[in-house]
Order: C-alpha cells, then sequence, then structure tokens
C-alpha cells in the first residue's frame, strides 16, 4: 500500500490576510481537502481543482477517518479546521483514528501547521487581555460531561485566571454560559470586563464589551461562532479596550 500523506492545517480565523504561508503551503500541496463545509467553503478558491469533501458539524470523527483513509491511499490530503488545529480542532479526532488503526508513527506521513487560534484573533479585537496567566475552557458538554466542565470553570475563577470561553452557546444549549457567569461571580466582582468576539476578522465580525454582572449571552448574540474572554482581578476597560496589566500590579 502506498503511504501518502496528512497535513492537519489551521486556517486562522478565515480572513485570507491571517492564513499563514505554510498554510497556504500545505493546501497547495495537497491532492484532497477534507473539513467542515463552513470551512472548506473558505478555501474554495486557493484549493481550486482538487477534491473537496465537506461534512457536517458532529462528524469530526467521519471526517478524520476519510483523510487516513486518503492518505493511506497514497495521496496528499488536508485536514482544515478554523484556528489552530490543534486547538479544539481535527488534530484529536485524527490522531484517534491513528491510533485505532495501530499506526506506526511513520507511514502516513502526519505535519500539522499552526494557525491563529480563536483566542488570539479575540484577544487582538478586544486590546490585551491575556497578558497574565490565562486558560481555555470550552463550554460544550457533547464530549466532556458538563460536571467536569464546571470543576474546570470553578478552578478557573477561583485562580483568578483570564478564561477564553469557546463554544459558549448553541442553539441547543443555552444554559451553559449563564451557569459559568454564575461561578466566576463567586470569585470575581460584577464590574469585571468581558470581551464578546463573534467571527473574528470575517465579514460578519462583531466585538463588545460587557461586565461579569450584566453578561446576557441571549442578548449580546452569543453563538458557536463566538470566543468570550472573562478578565481577572487586574483587567480594565480604558478606551474601549480590554487590558490586563502585563505585570501583577495593581492598577492606580
Amino acid at each position: 500500500m502506498n503511504s501518502g500523506k496528512l497535513y492537519l492545517v489551521g486556517l486562522g480565523p478565515g480572513d485570507a490576510g491571517h492564513l499563514t504561508p505554510a498554510a497556504a503551503a500545505a493546501i497547495a500541496d495537497s491532492d484532497e481537502l477534507v473539513g467542515y463545509h463552513y470551512y472548506i467553503e473558505q478555501v474554495a478558491e486557493p484549493a481550486a481543482g482538487k477534491t473537496l469533501h465537506s461534512m457536517e458539524l458532529g462528524q469530526e470523527l467521519e471526517r478524520a477517518a476519510l483523510a487516513v483513509d486518503i492518505a493511506y491511499s497514497g495521496k496528499t490530503v488536508a485536514v482544515v479546521s478554523s484556528g489552530d488545529a490543534g486547538i479544539y480542532g481535527m488534530a484529536g479526532p485524527v490522531y484517534r483514528v491513528l491510533t485505532d488503526r495501530d499506526w506506526d508513527g511513520a507511514e502516513p506521513e502526519v505535519e500539522s501547521v499552526p494557525g491563529v487560534s480563536a483566542l488570539q484573533s479575540a484577544a487582538a479585537l478586544l486590546g490585551s487581555p491575556l497578558m497574565q496567566d490565562f486558560c481555555a475552557i470550552s463550554l460544550s458538554n457533547l464530549l466532556t460531561p458538563w460536571e467536569q466542565i464546571r470543576r474546570r470553570l470553578e478552578a478557573a475563577a477561583a485562580g483568578d485566571f483570564v478564561a477564553a470561553l469557546y463554544n459558549p452557546r448553541s442553539r441547543r444549549r443555552t444554559s451553559q454560559l449563564d451557569e459559568a457567569r454564575e461561578i466566576f461571580l463567586g470569585h470575581r466582582a460584577p464590574g469585571t470586563p468581558v470581551g464578546i468576539v463573534r467571527h473574528a476578522y470575517r465579514p460578519e465580525q462583531a466585538v463588545a464589551l460587557a461586565d461579569l454582572g450584566g453578561l446576557d449571552g441571549a442578548a449580546l448574540g452569543v453563538d458557536m461562532f463566538t470566543t468570550v474572554v472573562i478578565g481577572n482581578s487586574n483587567t480594565y476597560v480604558h478606551n474601549g479596550r480590554m487590558v490586563t496589566p502585563r505585570g501583577y500590579e495593581v492598577k492606580q
């Protein structure tokens, strides 16, 4: 069996200007691309003439299995994710499938191409919220039990971490962001700044600031394309920008 190559490609936030040269080169080098249809549409132009496999949300393992099959057939395939493939992206499902198939680590060759993550994109648009220790927590309980997510939220809130919340709200999951807010309010002042970034660097981009006590996901249009950044005890807002001081000094 001929061995191909499998690229794990992070597309960044979606804007062509934030697609890295390495990611563009991986797409150009690939015979076929596999990904969620929204992300495949983003690279339709640079991928013109290639075989494109568009799939839906919830089909991550199916996407991974298809890409691995293509690589084992001797072709070069790119699995595309938004942001960075290694942060809540397709790197995990692909390595899961490779593990289940007793991949030997050499054939097919696997190369990860990092991209600009959602938390980086959101931070750039908000100001400088990630200047002290921070963490990322997904509020989706489709693959992780909610009680485990709650424990992580409690630890982040108690530890005074700046928190970037991924997958904060969907049409079916409407309560998790509200619960996260209440957990953080147990450790932080109601006036703690919160940044809300939807569709960063895409035509639909929307950026808003709120405070923790008044955070209302429904009113702010928070959805699966939104990143919510909760500041720590030192974070403040100045001229519409969310700022966490680089040092641990208290702002005077």
